[in-house]
């Protein structure tokens, strides 16, 4: 997939002003995975450490949902790219 713009917070969290969706998504479950942020009792649920609340509108809780959207954390498609 080619690489779209991102927002500020989702740019210092991946490290590139453009990235795919699927890197993205990559890079936030690489996170995750790697600091213990899933809800044992759900799975579906991820705890948001300062790092993520920064992509996701400081927001303590997300669905994985949220996270494969992507639009929330800013992945900004092309006609958008001014926002």
């Amino acid at each position: 997939m080619k690489p779209l713009p991102v927002s500020p917070a989702l740019k210092k969290f991946v490290g590139a002003p453009e990235v795919s969706r699927p890197e993205a998504v990559k890079k936030i479950w690489d996170h995750i995975k790697s600091n213990n942020l899933q809800n044992p009792a759900n799975k579906r649920e991820i705890r948001c450490d300062d790092k993520l609340k920064s992509i996701f509108d400081g927001k303590e809780t997300v669905g994985m949902m949220e996270i494969a959207e992507l639009k929330a954390c800013g992945i900004l498609d092309k006609e958008n790219s001014h926002i």
